[in-house]
């Protein structure tokens, strides 16, 4: 059974995109080299749901669910802005910029997709859902003082609000991994606002 790698999320517009772009570059002008693997700009986005490998033959199946939990959440605004680490500045794996929604609306749709996917037999993330984008992660390979800096960096960079946009659809996106980097692709865009 032929299976796909996929994943449910916002996608950002292009202005959040280059603002990413430029704030990466800025980083990667100080961190120490070859201590980071960084997300390409293009893909990166807000993740709401990782599903992990699924049979291609459930594609639809996923779909209808996550029309489902989508339905009657209005289009939503956020904004980007504020660096932080997972799990902790001294210890950094993951490098983030966070996404900051005033309404609460935000979490509600995570849980209803969470909810929704569960239904269909995927696991619930065990940790509580933080809005974020992924900026980079630490390579296994970096000394343990070139991510102690990466750490420290981090933690001593404001870098404020970075852009706003309006979230008008939900993704089901394939990624395949690629030496390059993962590829991504929409398999399919859910409206919101829309009932």
């Amino acid at each position: 059974m032929k299976q796909v790698r996929a994943f449910i999320a916002i996608e950002l517009d292009e202005t959040i995109n280059a603002a990413l772009a430029d704030l990466q570059g800025q980083l990667k002008a100080k961190v120490p080299q070859g201590s980071v693997r960084w997300v390409k700009p293009g893909g990166i986005h807000l993740t709401l749901k990782f599903l992990g490998n699924v049979a291609a033959n459930r594609i639809e199946e996923i779909e209808r669910a996550l029309t489902q939990a989508c339905a009657g959440f209005p289009a939503l605004s956020f904004s980007v802005g504020g660096l932080g680490c997972f799990p902790n500045p001294r210890r950094p794996r993951v490098v983030w910029v966070g996404v900051q929604e005033e309404s609460g609306t935000l979490p509600r749709l995570q849980k209803a997709i969470e909810d929704g996917m569960e239904k269909l037999g995927f696991s619930p993330e065990g940790r509580k859902f933080h809005a974020h984008l992924t900026l980079g992660r630490t390579q296994r390979r970096a000394s343990s003082g070139d991510v102690g800096r990466l750490g420290q960096l981090v933690a001593e960079r404001d870098i404020g609000e970075l852009g706003q946009m309006e979230a008008r659809a939900v993704s089901l996106i394939r990624s395949d991994l690629k030496p390059t980097g993962a590829v991504y692709t929409r398999l399919a865009a859910v409206e919101l606002g829309g009932i």
